[in-house]
């Protein structure tokens, strides 16, 4: 009681060759996070998202806290 957590909402842009990608996609299913992927390769939308992030850099994975509104830009799990 009185004490609730609340589950963050996650997008991943990255690309289904990036290992870095693909490990941050791992670990969120391993650590049961709500997440949507957005493969930038074959969505252009996702693709201009990306660029804005990232001040026009095309740098993968882009992680984004939805919630919170937090960018972490790459991903090496620690």
């Amino acid at each position: 009681m009185g004490h609730e957590t609340t589950m963050s909402h996650f997008m991943i842009f990255g690309k289904n060759d990036c290992p870095h990608t693909q490990k941050a996609v791992a670990d969120f299913k391993k650590q049961h996070r709500s997440f949507i992927y957005i493969n930038v390769e074959n969505n252009e939308h996702g693709m201009k998202t990306l660029l804005e992030y990232t001040d026009g850099k095309y740098i993968v994975p882009v992680i984004v806290n939805v919630d919170e509104g937090n960018v972490n830009i790459g991903y090496t799990g620690d």
